[in-house]
């Protein structure tokens, strides 16, 4: 049954009035909503950005700012003469010291490299000591080049600081030659034991035992690992083949190989570099945890 003329008219007339009423563009709330919305965008991606952050150049940084951040000074008078520093409160210190260390031993012996060089990541500063330098060929015996060299650069300054330590062996890709077998089946033995005997020196040497961790990563973390993971953020670590390369994304989209065992083992200077005693002076909040960040604690 169609409207009625009078019907129809009032109809028209109501729709034309409710299309009159509504304003255009979006509702006023709307603005509100989405500048909330912006803010929290950028609240978390800054929250990102700092769980990545490497600390020891954010304090670095604070350093560069006037931040106390202090360096190592040697004590005057009798400590001086003995080795002695100054408390060292936090990882940018730790570098300072360690670079001026390095700076030292390449005066001391300008023909060759010195047996040490630091590197940074989440977990902290990273001190590498050259395997060859440190123990002989498939032993765990230290020699007596890595006792002095605790001795005057690295015990004191672990002594003088905070953090807790990691001391691990790394091994490169060759297998164990069946002649040393008899001692350490694989690289795994050999590694946890020379990373074990570090640690075991160093409470003999008066470093508190609960500050101190003891580990042996075999063949399955190179040196060139903590590289690839830098570039790609994505990249974990814990996925990492022997042989056959994994396929990831990149940022721009594309699949790139990801590296191997191996291909991180192809050359002498490669096997070289990962034949190494790794010493971690880990950032405060990674204290208790591994390095997956799983925690040591119940």
């Amino acid at each position: 049954m169609g409207m009625t003329p009078g019907q129809k008219k009032a109809w028209n007339k109501g729709f034309e009035e409710g299309v009159n009423s509504v304003e255009e563009g979006l509702p006023g709330w709307f603005g509100t909503f989405a500048d909330m919305m912006t803010l929290l965008f950028a609240f978390f991606v800054l929250l990102a950005a700092i769980s990545t952050m490497d600390p020891v150049k954010l304090q670095e940084m604070a350093n560069s700012q006037g931040k106390s951040l202090g360096s190592k000074i040697k004590a005057q008078g009798k400590a001086e003469e003995e080795g002695e520093f100054e408390p060292i409160e936090n990882l940018a210190e730790m570098k300072k010291e360690m670079k001026e260390a390095i700076e030292e031993m390449k005066k001391e012996n300008p023909a060759g490299d010195p047996p040490i060089d630091i590197e940074t990541s989440s977990k902290g500063l990273i001190v590498n000591i050259k395997g060859d330098f440190a123990f002989p060929s498939g032993k765990a015996d230290m020699k007596k080049e890595l006792e002095e060299l605790l001795n005057t650069e690295i015990i004191p300054r672990i002594q003088a600081s905070p953090f807790q330590v990691e001391v691990a062996g790394h091994s490169d890709s060759d297998p164990m030659p069946k002649k040393w077998q008899k001692f350490y089946k694989s690289n795994w033995e050999l590694s946890a034991a020379r990373g074990a005997t570090v640690v075991r020196y160093m409470i003999e040497q008066g470093v508190p035992a609960p500050r101190l961790l003891a580990a042996g990563y075999g063949d399955w973390y190179p040196r060139g690992i903590d590289s690839v993971k830098k570039a790609n953020p994505m990249y974990n670590p814990l996925t990492l083949t022997w042989e056959e390369p994994v396929l990831r994304k990149n940022k721009d989209g594309a699949e790139v190989k990801m590296p191997t065992v191996l291909s991180l083992n192809s050359t002498k200077k490669q096997k070289a570099a990962n034949r190494r005693i790794q010493i971690t002076f880990i950032n405060p909040p990674h204290h208790g945890k591994g390095r997956s960040g799983t925690s040591y604690e119940d």
